[in-house]
C-alpha cells in the first residue's frame, strides 16, 4: 500500500513547500482540495510537478459536474506531461454543504451525476485522440487548429481516475468499473468506515475483473508516533486497499463524504 498527503492548506507558496517536504519526507503521493475559490488546484500541482520528481500528484477532489470536461482534461494532461507521467484525477458530484460557496451550480443528485458519467466519457474521448463528443449535456467538436490540439495530449492514453463511489449503491458501483480507482465513502459511515467495509469492496471489486483498482482510504493518523501511524494505516492494506490518504485537517474526507452521499 502507497500513503499520500492531502496538503493541509495555506497559500500557494506555503502548500508547494509542504509538497516538496512531503516528498522529502518518504511519502508517495501529494493531494490537493479543489475549491470554488482561492488557491487554484491545477496551477498549484503545476508548480509542484516541477519541484518534485517522485511522488503522484492530483486533486482529492474535482467537482467535475461543476467543470468544463475539456478544460480539465487539458489540465490534467498538462500536469501529466510536466510530472513525467505523475498526475492523478480524482472526480466526484461536487458537495453541497452551508459551508461552502454557493455558485448557481446544478445542485439536483440525478442532474450531477449524469453530467459526471458525461464528464468522464469525454475527458477519455479527448485523451485517446478523439475529436468529438456529443452527449445530453455536453458537445465537443474539434476546430481547424488540431496540430494545437494534439500539442496538448497527454503522456499517457490513460491517466488514472479515480471516483468517489457511494457503496453499495448499483449505479456508483458500475461507474467505478470505468475507472482506475475508488474512493468509497460507506452508506452511513461516511470515511469513518472501519477496514472491514474496505475488504467488501475490494471482494466485490475482484470478482468483477477490478482487481488492478486502486481503493483508496482516508483518514488522520497521529503525526508524533510512527508507529502507531503505520499500525493504523496498515490495517486498511490488510483489507485489500492500495492507498492510504492522510487528511490532516479532515476537510477533504468531509467534502467526499457529502459528495459521495447517494451517487
Amino acid at each position: 500500500m502507497r500513503c499520500g498527503m492531502i496538503l493541509p492548506g495555506g497559500s500557494a507558496t506555503e502548500q508547494l513547500e509542504q509538497a516538496v517536504l512531503a516528498e522529502e519526507s518518504g511519502w508517495d503521493g501529494v493531494f490537493v482540495w479543489e475549491a470554488a475559490y482561492g488557491v487554484d488546484a491545477w496551477s498549484l500541482l503545476g508548480a509542484i510537478a516541477v519541484r518534485t520528481s517522485r511522488v503522484t500528484i492530483g486533486t482529492v477532489l474535482t467537482p467535475l459536474p461543476w467543470r468544463r470536461p475539456w478544460k480539465v482534461a487539458s489540465q490534467v494532461a498538462t500536469v501529466d506531461r510536466i510530472s513525467g507521467g505523475r498526475a492523478v484525477l480524482t472526480v466526484g458530484l461536487g458537495a453541497i454543504t452551508d459551508d461552502l460557496p454557493s455558485t448557481g451550480e446544478v445542485a439536483d443528485l440525478k442532474g450531477r451525476a449524469e453530467r459526471l458519467d458525461e464528464g468522464i466519457d469525454l475527458i477519455r474521448t479527448l485523451w485517446e485522440g478523439g475529436k468529438s463528443y456529443h452527449g445530453r449535456y455536453y458537445d465537443y467538436e474539434a476546430g481547424e487548429m488540431d496540430e494545437l490540439t494534439e500539442m496538448g495530449a497527454p503522456l499517457r492514453p490513460r491517466i488514472p481516475i479515480w471516483v468517489v463511489g457511494a457503496w453499495p449503491r448499483p449505479k456508483s458501483r458500475s461507474r467505478v468499473l470505468r475507472c482506475e480507482g475508488v474512493v468509497p465513502q460507506y452508506e452511513g459511515l461516511g470515511y469513518d468506515a472501519q477496514p472491514e467495509e474496505a475488504r467488501a469492496v475490494r471482494a466485490w471489486l475482484d470478482e468483477r475483473e477490478g482487481s488492478d483498482l486502486d481503493l483508496v482510504a482516508q483518514g488522520e493518523t497521529p503525526a508524533a508516533d510512527p508507529a502507531a501511524a503505520r499500525a493504523k494505516a496498515g490495517r486498511w492494506a490488510e483489507m485489500g486497499c492500495t492507498w492510504w490518504l492522510r487528511d490532516p485537517l479532515g476537510a477533504a474526507a468531509r467534502l467526499s463524504r457529502a459528495d459521495g452521499a447517494g451517487a
